[in-house]
């Protein structure tokens, strides 16, 4: 007993999504809302007041066909004469008017609601939509690379765009059907009372059953989450150009196509299983409310031919009694439909409700002016998820750091350069300067103020950053170097001067329509630029920001030739007097130029200081120098 309460109570609990999309229906649109609640109402009302007008048609039918029997008739138009000299045929006519006009206005009506939760589809999709967007702005990067995190993320935005208008149209639904059958049981407890209880008798069962495999759909929903991203990531590989040449050139698609379909049999297993345990189910609940309702018209038809019911009462409790029972059935369903929208509600909410990680700082300048960037023994753990099948579990920090015990100050005009092995820690310092990632311990100063007390948008605004996995946006020439500062994005005369630096003007100038060009292969005339192209690209981007103090430069020329790399830092090195560079790369004929440089080794920082020192200590970098060197001897 203490199981089923509980139970219940988490049954009804998930109704609490209700009013919250109530509330964002209305958001969304006042006025519609206004005007679906009216439709409703009306809707629900007229099916009572048909079903009694034809009660009423029948009878009078039958007591005019009486009285008319009891005249004499000559000619057709006499008779016709005769009929509308009648008493009741007056009446007769009003009752047609009257049930023409309700079914009418009941057609309107039902109209009316397929008109505006039409109109509300478009628009409610797109509030959720831009909910889960601005929801997704808050959020730090360490949630993004969290695969339970991004699971959330996939089953927010996969139905929760058309839940809350589902949940919202069924509860006005309900609301029309309980209009409907107030109406209806005031004319069927004139018959008997019992007549009502078997209503609902016949509809309980298929209510009950509905709402148990809801639950059941929704948990396959949630816990295979991880399978259908999969799939998805299975069709960018073999569906997106910029996958396809290696695909085809290792002959990856049969692998990656039967991976796919391996998922894909795997779920439908799934999907077949619980569809036919619960249309089986339904089928029975079907056949169960028909017997019932079989059961009621005997009652009726014996009661009629026992003389306790005329005609046209029989009539009106057969009409009353199949659309209450359909009215029942559609509340029930209704209901157990809200709390199927009401799960997939949850996972809406529990994404917005989710706390960022992302402190909203307010500094707009350091309490030391001019005094740089320092890492005071930052440490650094990634998150690592622990979890099993059902997506139980939680999240912990790896064992290792990504960084330990961090420590160095840059000065304005001087320039840094980290060089280690892939995986050593090199990006993931950038992304604890630029503020992606918070210190595990420790803490990063920006002119003698922590990087969490400052306000993001002025923090951002004081750098330029190319990482090595910048973003090829398919946009014009123009907007690709315009969006590193988007407040100029339109400005021609910024994406000249930016692009002339980054060295990537002379190639510009030889595209189709200049600046003007669209790039990328998604879009009508796109053109598709070359690595060492694209990179320049990045690079005129982060020279948009000629404001900026600090240059953040990860890999910035690996697909570069040497000429085209000593042109840039040697633009560098005449734009950055006042400024800070700090520049990622393997290649020490680049390296070398720094003021400083740092060699890191699994996280920790093995060596620090100029070109000169470093070689003289004949350490580590002075082993990796001479390696590269005989490669060009």
């Amino acid at each position: 007993m203490k199981g089923l309460l509980q139970k219940l109570r988490q049954i009804l609990s998930v109704f609490g999504y209700g009013w919250q999309a109530i509330g964002l229906v209305w958001q969304t649109s006042a006025p519609y809302t206004i005007w679906l609640a009216l439709l409703t109402l009306v809707a629900g009302v007229l099916p009572a007041g048909i079903a009694y007008l034809g009660k009423l048609i029948v009878d009078g039918v039958l007591a005019a066909s009486k009285a008319f029997g009891e005249i004499s008739h000559s000619d057709a138009t006499s008779i016709f004469q005769q009929f509308l000299s009648l008493e009741l045929s007056s009446q007769l006519i009003l009752f047609f008017i009257a049930e023409a006009l309700l079914v009418i206005l009941l057609m309107l009506s039902q109209r009316g609601i397929s008109i505006i939760q039409s109109l509300f589809r478009g628009l409610l999709g797109h509030k959720v939509n831009m909910m889960i967007l601005e929801k997704a702005q808050t959020l730090s990067l360490s949630q993004f690379e969290d695969s339970e995190f991004y699971d959330k993320l996939v089953r927010a935005r996969r139905e929760a765009s058309t839940r809350p208008l589902g949940l919202v149209t069924k509860t006005f639904g309900l609301l029309q059907n309980a209009i409907g059958l107030a109406g209806f049981a005031v004319l069927l407890v004139q018959f008997s009372p019992w007549i009502i209880i078997l209503l609902i008798i016949a509809a309980l069962p298929g209510f009950i059953a509905e709402t148990f495999f809801s639950n059941k759909a929704f948990g396959l929903f949630r816990w295979r989450s991880p399978e259908a991203r999969q799939q998805n990531y299975l069709e960018t590989l073999v569906a997106r150009e910029d996958n396809v040449k290696e695909v085809k050139l290792f002959g990856l698609e049969k692998l990656f196509t039967s991976r796919y379909t391996a998922i894909f049999n795997k779920l439908y297993r799934e999907d077949r299983k619980l569809t036919i345990r619960r249309d089986s189910w339904g089928l029975m609940m079907d056949v169960f409310a028909s017997i019932v309702f079989y059961g009621a018209f005997a009652w009726v038809v014996v009661s009629t031919v026992i003389g306790q019911t005329s005609i046209g009462e029989m009539t009106m409790y057969l009409i009353v009694f199949k659309q209450g029972q359909a009215a029942i059935k559609a509340s029930l369903s209704a209901i157990s439909g809200m709390y199927e929208d009401n799960l997939y509600l949850s996972n809406l909410y529990e994404f917005i409700d989710q706390p960022g990680l992302e402190r909203a700082g307010s500094v707009l300048v350091g309490a030391v002016p001019n005094d740089g960037i320092r890492f005071e023994n930052v440490t650094f753990y990634y998150d690592i998820y622990q979890g099993n099948e059902n997506g139980e579990g939680g999240t912990q920090a790896s064992s290792l750091p990504a960084l330990s015990n961090v420590s160095f100050h840059i000065e304005p005009g001087a320039s840094l350069a980290i060089v280690g092995e892939n995986g050593s820690g090199k990006t993931t310092l950038i992304k604890l300067l630029t503020r992606l990632y918070t210190p595990t311990s420790g803490r990063i100063l920006l002119d003698g103020t922590d990087l969490q007390e400052w306000d993001s948008s002025a923090l951002h605004q004081q750098m330029g950053v190319i990482f090595q996995d910048f973003i090829r946006y398919q946009l014009t020439v123009g907007e690709n170097i315009g969006v590193g500062r988007v407040d100029q994005i339109g400005d021609e005369l910024l994406w000249q001067e930016a692009a002339e630096k980054g060295r990537a003007e002379k190639f510009i100038e030889s595209l189709p329509t200049g600046y003007q060009t669209q790039l990328g292969r998604w879009f009508k005339s796109g053109i598709e630029l070359s690595g060492g192209q694209w990179q320049k690209m990045a690079l005129a981007r982060a020279f948009m920001r000629k404001n900026a103090r600090i240059l953040i430069l990860d890999e910035p020329t690996a697909a570069m030739d040497a000429q085209a790399e000593a042109e840039i830092f040697n633009e560098f090195n005449a734009n950055m007097v006042d400024k800070i560079t700090i520049l990622i790369s393997h290649r020490f004929s680049t390296v070398r130029t720094a003021n400083t440089i740092i060699v890191i080794d699994k996280g920790c920082v093995l060596e620090m200081g100029s070109h000169q020192e470093l070689v003289s200590q004949q350490g580590v970098y002075a082993r990796l120098f001479e390696l590269q060197a005989k490669g060009y001897q």
